[in-house]
């Protein structure tokens, strides 16, 4: 990153009542990355705005003062505020001024900028901070915040990073949906007022709506040309992106930590940090700027992400709570013989007084069932070491159903409120990890499990509902609004200490499907589950959204019995994420399982493109009978395309345009994971000729599909 600025001097000269300040000159901050540039610059009151965010090549000459960046509520600032303080006197206003900056090389990639301001009269301050990572070409934007006021101060807005731009026209992607419908996407134009995308759920908080949004100042985004904006926050509590557009067609867009029933008091001395608001512009469209991510994602934002992906086979759609040691044995030997590399134990497998045999009992009590695993969880490993199968189990270390010995005990254990009727979903309530002893106690279910059981190499942590009566038992009454933030500090720390203690277990984020996913949570696993809905057809959907800000390797795809379209087409789906299967290998046809047998081979040869390339989506589900996407390793000597059929289309104009690959190469493209080829023989393409679209896909019939692999002839 580089800096350049002119010292601003600033004088206060405070009375009882009010403070002059007076700046000597021009401040202004660069930060930039490998392509993009953010400047932000104080006027002559010393207060900070946004002057220029984009390609470096178009920032202007002369500097613009867009927006303020931290804009507060209480005093000339009538719109919807970063930050809404209460001080110790009960002023409800804040004014912000530039008090100094400081820049530091973290490493040769990473270089951190921060901003320090403080209010005219209070000792009360701000620090914006910029986190610039200059290969991945992305910026990391948050907020301290602390003071040494006399009392404490509340505070009921905090948000992480505020974007002002000016253009003729905004449009706006936003990606909701619900269970089993996740990161549909929607673009509009943002018209004149006020567009909040949020989340009020507490826990579980992106359930309808996903905590990240594409932005285009002018014109509608697209894949591979025009400007536009990628935004996620690194949070997995409730949210809020304010999308308003003034009457001088000014964009604010603020974004943060949901301010809804979230007030925080912070005393003198302390600091609050709000999450990171992840930040990537792109000048040729959403394609580069997802590589962007994912390249991001790769190096910092999850788990091992240099390493891929192994694949698993899963109990839960083969079984459900209906299983036995011996059913899980004979599973085992199953995945062995399939080329499966880990095989994972769901839901069910605890709980004697209330057993877990569904989901309406047993939760909280982790002893494994004795009944249906008389040699408890070691036994199982055991039979899995003896196979030569890496064994994983799940767990939902949050969650207690009312039916449980857990809750008979420690009623008070759960968030609720006093004089109001539980109010249960999937027949289950939240543990308040805001109560010390309740955290200890949650962390220790995964803990324990993992060392009494050392042969355990993979966790599926689950949460399965979100925050309704949002009360603490523990939390005093003044502290009542700070619940949510409360729970996810310790959350974070439980995570923290599970991912440092247990280095070498695979964990995979799961929260009902897609109700829990961000780089914040990701950076203490190795993947997620996109959704409980895993017919391909559908998951063509969710992992298209997903796709524009996360990287294969960490969506969890799995082949199941759901939809209707065969083995073949389930598996191409997919093999386009990170594979794995939740079926019953013993009541598949022998052709069934010579197929997957066949596709898992496949997959372990090319997973390391798929998991660790750069990621191209040609044709999109949303334009078009067929979706398409392929995936360049980073010499370009291999890639792999998946093409998939998704409506019946007679047309003949068949062909795909395909991109990333070194133009003057020659490739050798041949079909794979099928026993019945369209391509019947490998054919030898210039990249150039590939990339003009010189290829025919000859698919017409609904859910069929073809990959190809492509190889740089030497």
């Amino acid at each position: 990153m580089r800096l350049s600025f002119l010292i601003g001097l600033v004088i206060f000269f405070a009375s009882p009542s009010i403070a002059a300040v007076f700046a000597a000159e021009t401040t202004t901050v660069h930060i930039e990355t490998r392509d993009q540039l953010l400047i932000l610059s104080a006027n002559e009151q010393g207060r900070v705005y946004y002057s220029y965010y984009g390609p470096k090549q178009d920032a202007p000459e002369k500097l613009p003062l867009l927006g303020e960046a931290y804009p507060c509520a209480g005093g000339d600032f009538v719109r919807e505020p970063a930050l809404r303080a209460v001080h110790a006197d009960g002023n409800t206003s804040t004014l912000l001024v530039y008090q100094s900056q400081e820049t530091k090389k973290i490493d040769d990639n990473i270089t951190e900028t921060k901003i320090h301001l403080k209010d005219a009269y209070y000792p009360f301050f701000v620090t914006l901070v910029y986190k610039a990572y200059f290969q991945e070409n992305l910026i990391a934007a948050s907020t301290e915040i602390r003071h040494e006021e006399n009392a404490p101060v509340t505070i009921d807005h905090y948000a992480s990073q505020v974007l002002p731009f000016k253009a003729d026209s905004y449009y706006m992607t936003q990606f909701h949906g619900s269970w089993a419908n996740e990161a549909n996407m929607v673009e509009e134009k943002l018209t004149p007022g006020i567009k909040i995308l949020d989340s009020k759920r507490g826990v579980r908080a992106h359930e309808m709506r996903s905590p990240f949004f594409l932005f285009s100042p002018n014109h509608a985004a697209e894949e591979n040309q025009g400007m536009v904006y990628g935004c996620t926050l690194a949070w997995s509590g409730s949210f809020q992106f304010a999308f308003e557009v003034d009457e001088k067609n000014t964009l604010c867009v603020t974004m943060g930590a949901n301010p809804f029933a979230s007030q925080l008091t912070l005393e003198a001395g302390k600091t609050l940090a709000t999450p990171e608001m992840l930040t990537v512009c792109s000048a040729a469209g959403t394609g580069p700027m997802s590589r962007d991510y994912h390249a991001w994602g790769r190096k910092y934002g999850v788990r091992d992400g240099s390493n891929v992906r192994g694949i698993l086979l899963n109990n839960w759609e083969a079984t459900y709570f209906n299983f036995d040691h011996d059913k899980l044995v004979k599973l085992f030997q199953g995945a062995k013989d399939a080329g499966f590399e880990l095989f994972l134990l769901d839901d069910g497998w605890f709980a004697n007084k209330y057993p877990r045999n569904n989901d309406k009992a047993g939760l909280g009590d982790w002893e494994h069932n004795r009944q249906k695993l008389p040699r408890g969880v070691a036994g199982l490993c055991e039979e899995a070491k003896r196979i030569g199968i890496p064994f994983g189990i799940w767990v939902e270390p949050e969650m207690v159903n009312p039916k449980s010995e857990l809750y008979e005990n420690h009623p008070d254990w759960v968030i609720g409120q006093p004089h109001r009727p539980l109010d249960l979903f999937r027949n289950q309530l939240i543990l308040d990890l805001t109560n010390p002893v309740v955290k200890d106690f949650s962390y220790h279910v995964t803990a324990d499990l993992l060392t009494q059981n050392p042969y355990i190499g993979f966790i599926k942590w689950d949460a399965n509902r979100y925050v309704s009566n949002g009360g603490s038992f523990y939390l005093p009454p003044e502290k009542q609004t700070e619940l949510v933030w409360r729970y996810h500090e310790a959350l974070y720390d439980n995570m923290a200490k599970t991912a440092e203690a247990f280095p070498d277990v695979r964990m995979m984020l799961c929260s009902g499907g897609a109700g829990r996913i961000d780089y914040k949570a990701l950076s203490y696993f190795h993947e997620f589950w996109p959704s409980d809905n895993t017919n391909p057809m559908k998951r063509i959907y969710i992992q298209w959204g997903f796709s524009h800000f996360f990287p294969a390797m960490t969506q969890a795809a799995h082949v199941t019995s759901s939809g209707d379209s065969g083995i073949k087409f389930a598996f191409d789906v997919a093999m386009s994420c990170r594979l794995g299967m939740d079926m019953d290998l013993e009541r598949m046809s022998r052709d069934d399982f010579e197929f997957t047998k066949m596709a898992i081979s496949e997959y372990k040869r090319i997973r390391d493109v798929v998991q660790l390339g750069g990621l191209y989506r040609l044709i999109s589900p949303y334009e078009s009978p067929r979706s398409s996407l392929m995936y360049v390793n980073d010499d370009k000597s291999r890639a792999i395309l998946f093409v998939y059929q998704m409506k019946d289309d007679t047309r003949e104009n068949k062909s795909v345009a395909l991109q990333g690959l070194d133009p003057n190469g020659v490739y050798s493209v041949r079909e794979i994971n099928t026993k019945a080829p369209i391509l019947k023989d490998s054919v030898s393409i210039r990249g150039e000729a590939l990339m003009q679209g010189n290829m025919s896909i000859p698919l017409d019939k609904k859910a069929t599909s073809m990959v190809l692999e492509l190889t740089r002839e030497k």
